[in-house]
């Protein structure tokens, strides 16, 4: 299907609105545009010009089959599967992983017994947005399923403020940021 075709909703759907992140209920019949189908979830504009996010698990609603997704449980624990896992996770808003975004500001792996402990502080590219939860919970539910994982703490944190210059070089690309005249430091 190609992005920004229309789509009518065959069921009513449960949605996130974005970036308020307040839940809102679509009709079945709502005519919807896909933005955005990353990470697992879809963005898409209503009729009537605001923007929702579509869970996977809903996919059917918009006429689609959801990506499979590779069992993590048949993989060795890494710290570069987390990493890997940390980036199936979109911002609605942008088509750009959480990992480039640079909301990620640590990510530490600690041995516990029978397994591992992972501690992630991110944070958001404005301290109103709405769909904090939904980021944080989608890297929960990600990395929970990962193998050996027995605690985790996903915590969203505002020192320091996130700015452009947090990104990295391959997402200020994808954005089409001027690496040369950005205000931002680079490092």
């Amino acid at each position: 299907m190609a992005s920004n075709e229309q789509i009518e909703l065959s069921r009513e759907v449960d949605t996130t609105q974005i970036p308020s992140g307040i839940p809102h209920r679509l009709s079945a019949g709502t005519k919807v545009r896909l933005m955005q189908s990353l990470g697992g979830s879809y963005t898409v504009m209503t009729d009537i010009g605001y923007m929702v996010r579509v869970d996977a698990k809903d996919a059917d609603a918009l006429g689609l089959t959801p990506t499979a997704v590779a069992d993590e449980a048949t993989q060795e624990f890494s710290e570069k599967l987390v990493w890997d896992k940390l980036r199936t996770v979109y911002d609605p808003e942008i088509p750009v992983n959480v990992v480039d975004l640079g909301l990620i500001y640590d990510c530490h792996i600690a041995p516990v017994a029978e397994g591992n402990k992972i501690d992630i502080k991110m944070t958001m590219t404005a301290p109103g947005c709405g769909m904090a939860d939904v980021l944080k919970s989608d890297i929960q539910r990600k990395i929970s399923d990962l193998p050996t994982v027995k605690e985790l703490n996903v915590e969203v944190v505002f020192e320091p403020p996130w700015h452009p210059g947090k990104m990295s070089e391959a997402a200020k690309l994808q954005l089409g940021l001027d690496l040369d005249s950005s205000p931002f430091p680079m490092h």
